[in-house]
């Protein structure tokens, strides 16, 4: 769809934001502090607040959940100068997500771009409506940064595909509908042998199994698959063609982690945090000079950060998606999400180092948590180090030392 006049794009924002203001609840308006409030969908779904059913679903009606895809797959249509009003309105209420689902953030965009028609009318559309919950079958105990050597192995039987092998790291397996994997189809060839793959999490053969992180969540699992019979319409794109379209994948990963930030903390910002907790000086200012000192570059870096990653999105709108760049962002944004969480605790005082019990907010246990569970950022999403080789290679052009 091309992009309206300012005429146009000033009716699309009234009305946007008397649809917002008529059918977001007033308790989406608030901040997430229970990551069991986090709209994933699927068929496992709870819904501890009822409202952000209602809310997924309004927004799902809309096709506002996928703004920007067609509308023949459930999205919403919108145009780049559409969707950025659209957000614009949510933050200025701020809404929380109607749905938080990797299925809109990375599968999404690679079926549009390589599957079947059969396969978009049939993914799609329960992707938008957060009907499916989906997961990411990549990375291997043998191949993590060098994602290449996965050795699950794919057999052609004829009439179906069967697959044997283990994942691991595979964010929330143990809650998501079905699964998006890389397996190996040609064992004679290390790039050109793999091949991309969908099928349900309750097929025979399959278990997921819980890994605990010092935070005290278990996010992600070790994933089995013996003997699985996944039907042969199931595989996205050429046989042994899946490396392209985990690449693409990948992008755009990272392209949404360096967007998202990575957040984590609660509701807390570290500023209001430090002047809670370590006062302020008789000009209202943290009173602490140092840990001022670094809030505030936080802070700059950021505002900078921000406007980078909008940058980077309006480039990869223009072109063929997103670059190797996102790299960068991505990089960075483990980066701050560390040093963010680190600072936030810092200011809390011994009030940041409750794990549960009383005497301790929710907000203050939070923040504890989301400082431990920062420490994944830099590995999950490809490690900074593997990032930070795609940078040089791809970005800078920079050559191996032989």
């Amino acid at each position: 769809m091309a992009d309206f006049g300012a005429t146009e794009l000033d009716t699309f924002r009234a009305e946007t934001r008397a649809w917002l203001e008529a059918n977001c609840p007033p308790s989406m308006r608030t901040p997430m502090t229970d990551e069991k409030e986090a709209p994933w969908g699927g068929r496992k779904a709870q819904w501890k607040n009822p409202d952000a059913k209602l809310w997924l679903d309004r927004m799902a009606d809309k096709g506002w959940t996928a703004p920007m895809w067609p509308t023949q797959y459930g999205g919403g249509g919108l145009s780049k100068a559409q969707n950025k009003v659209l957000e614009q309105e949510l933050r200025r209420i701020k809404a929380r997500p109607a749905l938080m689902s990797f299925g809109v953030w990375m599968l999404g965009p690679v079926l549009l771009e390589y599957a079947t028609e059969e396969q978009k009318q049939r993914f799609l559309p329960g992707i938008v409506r957060g009907e499916t919950r989906w997961c990411q079958g990549y990375s291997e105990p043998g191949a993590g940064s060098d994602l290449a050597s996965l050795q699950t192995k794919c057999e052609d039987k004829g009439d179906h595909w069967l697959i044997n092998g283990q994942k691991v790291w595979t964010s929330y397996a143990d809650q998501a509908d079905w699964i998006f994997c890389l397996v190996r189809t040609d064992t004679s060839k290390k790039h050109e042998g793999i091949s991309f793959v969908l099928f349900d999490m309750t097929s025979p053969g399959v278990e997921a199994r819980p890994i605990k992180l010092i935070s005290g969540s278990s996010p992600f699992c070790e994933t089995f698959f013996d003997n699985v019979k996944v039907p042969k319409e199931q595989l996205v794109g050429k046989v042994n063609g899946g490396w392209e379209i985990a690449k693409r994948l990948l992008q755009y990963e990272r392209q949404n982690i360096s967007a998202s930030g990575f957040g984590g903390g609660g509701g807390l910002d570290p500023v209001d945090a430090a002047k809670a907790h370590v006062g302020v000086d008789s000009e209202g200012r943290i009173a602490d000079g140092d840990l001022r000192a670094r809030l505030a570059a936080h802070k700059m870096d950021a505002h900078a950060f921000l406007l980078t990653v909008r940058r980077a999105e309006a480039e990869s709108k223009t072109g063929s998606g997103p670059s190797a760049a996102v790299s960068i962002i991505k990089y960075a944004a483990a980066k701050m999400n560390q040093e963010r969480t680190e600072l936030l605790v810092e200011a809390l005082g011994l009030q940041g180092l409750g794990w549960e019990g009383e005497g301790f907010a929710p907000d203050e246990i939070a923040a504890l948590r989301a400082m431990l569970r920062a420490k994944g950022n830099s590995i999950e999403g490809g490690t900074s180090e593997v990032n930070l080789n795609v940078v040089a290679k791809r970005v800078l052009g920079l050559l191996d030392h032989q």
